[in-house]
């Protein structure tokens, strides 16, 4: 299912809440027809069965209709702690046309936020580029939720000039401060200095080391951030986060340019997947399926 709004839209309707709460209802209707067919109806109130443990909690009711092994979740398992993540650095407001990257990260960290509160989930949000702007309390009531929104609304406003990413001091305090096993959702393009790399995965580590479970949306606009998908004339490109210049016909350095990024995406891939961490390519022109259904795979995996 795409989604059936494009960025431009989202950012002229303005009403955050309002756009989650009908892309996560979408969502899920959508789900009666895919594998997660019962799912979405009892998923605050089931998990997936895992092999080996007590058959004693096993619904049969749920089973009858779907064939899948559901095992009914009692209060104290649906407290799942989810810490949204979201970097503001100038460069995730590319393409200025729309603050492309930006807008689509406050509205999948708004459909995760909805349904979160929907399962009964304690969500907080931070927000960062250098340093850590918000931060605020993990809690699952509505009235908090609906602060997270307000918040989110404020993001797709005119942003701050050259803001720098220093992801990796962030996430290390981000994993001091969160004292109880979580899951922690990063929404970032990972522009970061490429000289700090060992320090980003140092500090993606430690979130890993603490027990917390780690979502990583790589969010790019891949027709021009990885493809360089430009029209052949010239062009003048300005590096957000620094301001610096440089005037260049795309032909020029395009195979070069496509071959360091490619490489650059691969370590980051290979090394999330040897700590563990989830890490999803998303793409802000491929919707935001991608984003809750990557959610939910790894919210029935928790225990």
């Amino acid at each position: 299912m795409k989604q059936p709004l494009n960025l431009g839209q989202v950012r002229s309707y303005g009403n955050v809440e309002f756009l989650a709460r009908q892309l996560v209802e979408g969502f899920i209707t959508g789900l009666h027809k895919s594998p997660f067919h019962g799912f979405s109806v009892e998923f605050a109130e089931h998990r997936l069965y895992n092999t080996g443990e007590t058959t004693r909690h096993i619904d049969w009711k749920v089973f009858g209709k779907t064939e899948k092994l559901f095992v009914k979740r009692y209060e104290e398992e649906t407290n799942l702690r989810c810490h949204l993540l979201i970097d503001t650095s100038s460069s995730m407001y590319y393409p200025e046309a729309n603050y492309g990257k930006m807008t689509f990260s406050v509205m999948a960290a708004a459909c995760l936020a909805y349904m979160l509160q929907r399962q009964k989930d304690a969500v907080s949000l931070t927000t960062f580029a250098d340093q850590i702007d918000l931060q605020t309390p993990t809690k699952s009531t509505p009235s908090h939720v609906h602060k997270l929104f307000t918040q989110l609304d404020l993001l797709m406003q005119q942003p701050k000039p050259l803001r720098r990413t220093s992801a990796a001091d962030v996430i290390h305090q981000v994993a001091e401060k969160i004292n109880k096993r979580s899951l922690v959702v990063i929404f970032s393009d990972m522009f970061d200095n490429s000289e700090k790399a060992d320090a980003l995965f140092s500090a993606l580590q430690h979130l890993r080391h603490n027990l917390h479970e780690v979502l990583l949306f790589h969010v790019t606009d891949k027709k021009t951030e990885e493809e360089f998908a430009f029209e052949e004339r010239p062009y003048e490109f300005i590096d957000l986060e620094t301001g610096e210049k440089v005037k260049l016909q795309p032909g020029q350095v395009r195979e070069t340019y496509q071959q360091a990024v490619k490489t650059y995406f691969q370590e980051l891939k290979m090394r999330c997947g040897q700590y563990k961490i989830d890490f999803i390519e998303a793409d802000i022109d491929q919707g935001f399926d991608q984003i809750l259904t990557s959610y939910l795979v790894k919210r029935t995996k928790m225990k």
